[in-house]
Formats: structure tokens, C-alpha cells, sequence
């Protein structure tokens, strides 16, 4: 079966407040906004490419960022695959367990090909 996917850069959701931190409110809302024109309805499965953020998320904000998708079960039912740069890999797994404790299937990848190949296993 062929995959679809939806490819979402941090840009699209990491927003900033006007003090220059990270408006998380403003972030959950838009990162739901994104997923829900890939839900299941749609066959898109997801991948959140963090590589070229300029924000950072601290391990606060990434577990209400899962709390956030776990009130969106639909939107979120299929693949979402976060692409990180190697220095983050371990806050992108933290919130990969955080979405997966809540029955999401979340993996987090370094690698393009590999995320890709994740996406497409059946």
C-alpha cells in the first residue's frame, strides 16, 4: 500500500512569544491544525523535521506537546516520524515515549532515509 506522508518543518509550528521564548499555547494549536489535514481521513502519515530549528523545546514543553496530541486521537492515529539533529535525538525520543505511554506511534529518526523507511513498514 502506498504511503503518504506529510512533511512538516518546525518553522510551521515552533512559534515564538514577543519575549523570544517558545509560545507553547500558540504551538500545540498550530501542530493540531497541521496533523488534522493529515489524519487518517486524509492516508498522510507524518514527519515533524526539527533539523533546522532555531528554537528548542525543553523536555517541559515536549511532554505537554504529547499531552497536547493525546486529546487529538484521530488526528494522530497514523505514523508520525520526528527528524531531529543528532544532538537532540535524545529530547525527540523523550517525547516519542511521551506519545507512545499514549498509544501513538511516534518514533524519532536522525536520518531521513531512515524515518522513510519506518513510515513505509506496514
Amino acid at each position: 500500500m502506498p504511503t503518504h506522508i506529510r512533511l512538516v518543518h518546525a518553522h510551521e509550528f515552533i512559534q515564538a512569544s514577543p519575549e523570544g521564548t517558545v509560545d507553547l499555547d500558540r504551538s500545540k494549536e498550530l501542530l493540531v491544525e497541521i496533523a488534522a489535514c493529515s489524519s487518517p481521513e486524509h492516508d498522510y502519515d507524518i514527519i515533524l523535521d526539527t533539523r533546522d530549528a532555531t528554537m528548542k523545546l525543553s523536555v517541559t514543553d515536549l511532554w505537554y506537546l504529547a499531552a497536547e496530541i493525546h486529546k487529538h486521537p484521530k488526528t494522530f492515529a497514523r505514523k508520525t516520524a520526528v527528524l531531529v539533529p543528532r544532538e537532540d535525538f535524545d529530547l525527540a525520543g523523550f517525547f516519542a515515549l511521551c506519545a507512545k505511554e499514549r498509544g501513538f506511534k511516534v518514533s524519532a529518526f536522525t536520518s531521513p532515509g531512515d524515518a522513510m523507511e519506518w513510515l513505509a513498514e506496514a
